[in-house]
């Protein structure tokens, strides 16, 4: 039996719920330890409860949220091997992408790449951490677009939320500016056709996770578990 209109729409709503939870945990506008409830989750986002309920089990699922019957839900503290199993499954994913991508030779990604990055100099700039953030997520789905396995790049986002509350941690110029030039080469090597050379610029890339989650816990030992 197919599900039925309404219930579509609460299937609908508990998405928006999610991914508006999420974005609000990575950015920080929840912090690790921060108690929350259905009913204010509700009223914050102009919602029934029952949306709210299924977003909190979902993302209690992906470890950012912990549930406690009777007791206040709490946004979770960042593990620091969650951290390091989402690069692990980020760096065996994006590099096999960017090899193809490589290897098939430079033309369209050249230059859609290089808008991107352009796009990203001028947010940097403008120290706009938000845009930035979105313009570097745009930057690494767009490689698995360009390679046509775009459903790759959701297997990475479905993962990849406790990397993502660090990097968002550490966003600032120098370290979108060093992002950025990172980009710069991915991309270099990229138009070359040098897949050697794409895979070694992401290794690289992805590398620095290490150095910024110790500069995180450092900065912030309170979120962290």
């Amino acid at each position: 039996m197919g599900a039925s209109v309404s219930d579509i729409g609460e299937e609908t709503m508990a998405l928006r719920v999610v991914g508006a939870l999420r974005d609000d945990i990575v950015t920080m506008a929840l912090k690790p330890g921060d108690v929350i409830s259905e009913s204010d989750i509700a009223g914050r986002y102009g919602v029934s409860r029952q949306p709210v309920r299924e977003a909190f089990i979902r993302l209690a699922q992906q470890g950012l949220l912990l549930i406690r019957p009777k007791r206040a839900t709490v946004v979770k503290k960042i593990s620091p091997e969650g951290v390091r199993q989402s690069r692990f499954i980020r760096e065996s994913i994006e590099v096999e992408i960017i090899r193809r991508l490589a290897g098939n030779g430079g033309g369209e990604a050249g230059r859609v790449l290089g808008e991107l990055i352009a796009e990203q100099e001028a947010a940097s700039s403008a120290n706009d951490s938000r845009r930035f953030h979105t313009l570097d997520e745009l930057f690494h789905r767009t490689l698995a677009r360009l390679t046509g396995v775009e459903y790759a790049w959701q297997l990475i986002d479905d993962h990849k939320m406790q990397l993502d509350r660090v990097r968002y941690l550490t966003l600032g110029s120098s370290s979108s500016q060093l992002a950025i030039s990172e980009h710069k080469v991915i991309v270099a090597a990229v138009v070359a056709a040098d897949a050697a050379a794409a895979e070694a610029a992401m290794r690289a890339h992805l590398a620095r996770a290490e150095v910024l989650l110790s500069q995180t816990i450092a900065a912030h030992p309170d979120y962290f578990e």
